[in-house]
């Protein structure tokens, strides 16, 4: 439930940041509350991946890996 969660939270950051959001408080307290949830498990990524110009590709590594640990899971219980 908990790696949906954060799956979801990782999705919607990536969405969001494709929308400007500008003076919009609605979309301004959604953003906080996905980046609050997110980036504790993204600032660790983006410290060991190479920086690759104006791409952050945290998400992705991140999507991958609640994947991996998901199926992990799923198998140990």
């Amino acid at each position: 439930m908990l790696v949906e969660i954060l799956y979801l939270a990782i999705l919607a950051r990536v969405i969001l940041s494709w929308i400007p959001v500008r003076n919009n408080g609605f979309l301004n307290g959604i953003l906080r509350v996905v980046y609050a949830i997110t980036e504790p498990i993204l600032i660790p990524i983006k410290k060991v991946l190479p920086r690759t110009g104006m791409f952050d590709f945290s998400p992705m590594v991140a999507l991958v890996l609640l994947i991996v640990l998901q199926n992990i899971v799923k198998r140990i219980f």
